[in-house]
């Protein structure tokens, strides 16, 4: 269960943007938030208002803008799920990088924090799978873009084979 399940998508999109902002300025203007989400002044006033009421900001109009620090831990956890999505759906699933950025903008407000953290240690066991690992998403991503005959497939499981059995002759000789 996400801690910021009260909040709107709408609203995780103003966290999100006053902690890219803050994190380069320091602190954000309604203006700076507007632009980056491309939305006019008073729809930022609304938001900024029930941000404030939530005490997830500190808000005075025509004033800077921060994160309080409940506020600044949702939205750290929203660019950690929009993070984990975008690596996973470029790196893993082979996404071109516009697409995997919209698609993981979209999910990012749906998507429990334990789907997230199983997603995380699924691209670290691929990364650093011994066997196949990276060579394993290569060859996701080849079979996605070229398709793949299954004579190829024949090919990867015998290379398969043979790391394994090279890998357990050098772990046998290391620690003997």
């Amino acid at each position: 269960m996400n801690p910021d399940e009260s909040l709107s998508a709408s609203l995780e999109h103003y966290l999100e943007a006053i902690f890219h902002i803050e994190s380069k300025k320091q602190a954000a203007r309604a203006k700076d938030i507007g632009e980056r989400l491309q939305v006019k002044g008073a729809s930022v006033t609304a938001a900024l208002r029930i941000l404030a009421q939530k005490k997830l900001i500190n808000y005075a109009p025509y004033d800077l803008i921060t994160l309080t620090t409940k506020g600044r831990a949702i939205a750290e956890n929203i660019v950690h799920r929009h993070a984990t999505l975008q690596h996973f759906l470029v790196n893993v699933l082979a996404i071109d990088e516009k697409e995997a950025e919209k698609a993981a903008c979209k999910i990012e407000h749906d998507i429990s924090n334990t789907v997230v953290e199983r997603l995380t240690q699924f691209i670290k066991f691929l990364e650093a799978c011994p066997l196949k690992g990276k060579g394993w998403l290569k060859g996701f991503s080849d079979y996605c873009e070229h398709g793949k005959k299954h004579d190829q497939c024949e090919r990867c499981l015998l290379e398969l084979v043979d790391n394994f059995n090279a890998h357990k002759n050098n772990t046998v000789h290391t620690s003997s």
